[in-house]
C-alpha cells in the first residue's frame, strides 16, 4: 500500500501554523527582552522612590550629587586623581568594573583620566545639553561618571575625565 501524499491545502495549513507559532514565540521573546532591558536600565535604583532612598543611605552626599544629579566634584580634591596603584576602577553605585589602572594617565585636569574604558560597552556617552561636552555614564546603572574629550594620548586620543567620587578602586587587578 502506498502512502497518500499531502494535499496542497494541508501543506499551506501546516506552513501557516508554523509561521503563527514562530511569530508568537518571537513576540514572547521580544517582550521578555524588553522587560530585562527595563530592569537593567533602572539599575540599582529599581523603583525610583525606593532607589533614591537606598542610594542616599549608601552614598555620601557628594557621591549621590555627582552620580544621580550629574554634579562634578572640585578638581584636585578627589581620592583617585593621584592614585598610581594597579587595579580596577568600579562604579560606586553598582560595582561594575569600568576602567583599568593600565589606561590611567596624568592629564593635569585634577580628575582621574583614562584613555579607554575596560570594555567598550561598560560606559555610554551622551552629548550634554550644551552640546560642547560629552557625558560618560555607567552602562549598567546609568550613574553619571564624568565627561570624555578627544584630547587624550595614544592609542585612542580620548580622555575620559572621571569624578573620583563616582568610582571605587579595587587594588591589584
Amino acid at each position: 500500500m502506498q502512502a497518500k501524499p499531502f494535499s496542497f491545502r494541508t501543506l499551506v495549513v501546516v506552513f501557516l501554523l508554523v509561521a503563527v507559532f514562530l511569530s508568537l514565540d518571537a513576540i514572547v521573546f521580544a517582550k521578555e527582552e524588553a522587560e530585562k532591558r527595563s530592569v537593567a536600565q533602572s539599575g540599582a535604583a529599581g523603583d525610583k522612590a525606593a532607589g533614591k532612598d537606598d542610594l542616599k543611605k549608601r552614598l555620601t552626599p557628594l557621591q549621590y550629587h555627582v552620580t544621580q544629579e550629574k554634579g562634578t566634584e572640585t578638581a584636585f580634591t578627589g581620592q583617585y586623581y593621584k592614585n598610581h596603584q594597579k587595579g580596577l576602577y568600579k562604579c560606586i553605585v553598582c560595582g561594575e568594573p569600568l576602567f583599568s589602572s593600565k589606561t590611567k594617565f596624568e592629564s593635569g585636569s585634577g580628575w582621574p583620566s583614562f584613555y579607554a574604558p575596560l570594555k567598550k560597552d561598560v560606559v555610554s556617552e551622551h552629548k550634554d545639553k550644551d552640546e560642547v561636552k560629552t557625558e560618560v555614564i555607567c552602562s549598567h546603572c546609568g550613574a553619571h561618571l564624568g565627561h570624555v574629550f578627544n584630547d587624550g594620548p595614544n592609542p585612542t586620543h580620548m580622555r575620559y575625565c572621571i569624578n573620583s567620587c563616582s568610582l571605587d578602586f579595587e587594588k591589584g587587578k
